[in-house]
């Protein structure tokens, strides 16, 4: 199960010297930790699902010198009168090297407090060719390629960013996050809403987002669905909104599974001082 939290950025580098000076910062997402609250936003479908609860509490690091480091771990809590109470709890850990080119990942998922699916871990990196490289070591042993440009999810983070910046509406890049049993590649179709600048405050900005540590930070509603790879005119697999800061932050989070969507507020935040890496 993936999050938000997938993007890039352009390489400044592929500028022409002559536009330095007009070049936009690169993006610079801030260490941080947060927990967000989930409830059920809407039910529906075939599996029954009456009432949800659970936590997303997450713990982003690093900078583009040192790489990036995530820490994600998801309960939730389905209710259900056909089938009673179900705990799910996926715990995942990556690291990407800050040019992109390269993530180690490890996740497993829990049902009612048993291993689901065994545990996920492996390794990918991107040739320089464009195409990406996969090595698994769990759940069982596999290596496999994918040809395209292929983007990690701090790298897709970056990007909604800088297209966000841009002004762009949209941003299509194929993801891959090792996610389920890490081998599959995702088409990813991201829907960015027009920018909500610094200072902006509406009704529905929870207490955290009120305070000094957003405040000062622009914005933009997003929206990214995920398809399954060279189907794209289907159906998505899954669509996570959310508003997503400058820095890299995110809020208003709403997880549609399709049978049932799950609604996140952001409850505590807390943010470190960037390094001084100038990348």
């Amino acid at each position: 199960m993936r999050f938000l939290f997938a993007a890039s950025g352009l390489s400044i580098a592929l500028l022409a010297p002559a536009f330095a000076e007009t070049a936009k910062p690169s993006v610079q997402l801030v260490p941080h930790r947060a927990v967000y609250d989930l409830s059920l936003l809407r039910a529906g479908g075939s599996n029954g699902v009456d009432n949800a609860r659970g936590r997303i509490a997450m713990e982003f690091g690093g900078d583009a010198c040192d790489g990036y480091t995530l820490k994600y771990r998801q309960v939730t809590i389905l209710n259900s009168s056909e089938t009673g109470s179900n705990t799910l709890d996926i715990q995942t850990a990556t690291y990407e090297t800050g040019d992109g080119r390269s993530m180690h990942f490890k996740s497993t998922a829990f049902r009612q407090g048993m291993i689901k699916d065994g545990e996920v871990d492996g390794d990918a990196k991107l040739t320089p060719q464009g195409s990406l490289n996969v090595d698994l070591k769990q759940p069982k042993r596999k290596a496999f390629e994918a040809a395209g440009e292929t983007v990690f999810p701090t790298e897709h983070l970056k990007r909604l960013i800088e297209a966000g910046r841009r002004g762009d509406s949209t941003l299509s890049v194929k993801v891959y996050d090792g996610s389920n049993k890490g081998d599959k590649v995702y088409d990813t179709l991201g829907l960015i809403g027009r920018k909500i600048e610094a200072g902006a405050a509406t009704a529905s900005l929870e207490d955290v987002a009120q305070g000094e540590k957003l405040a000062s930070v622009a914005r933009w509603p997003v929206t990214i669905s995920y398809f399954e790879e060279g189907k794209a005119d289907r159906m998505p697999v899954y669509t996570i909104s959310f508003e997503l800061y400058e820095n890299g932050i995110s809020r208003n989070l709403k997880l549609d599974y399709g049978d049932f969507a799950l609604k996140g507020d952001l409850k505590s935040l807390d943010m470190q001082v960037p390094s001084p890496c100038q990348r």
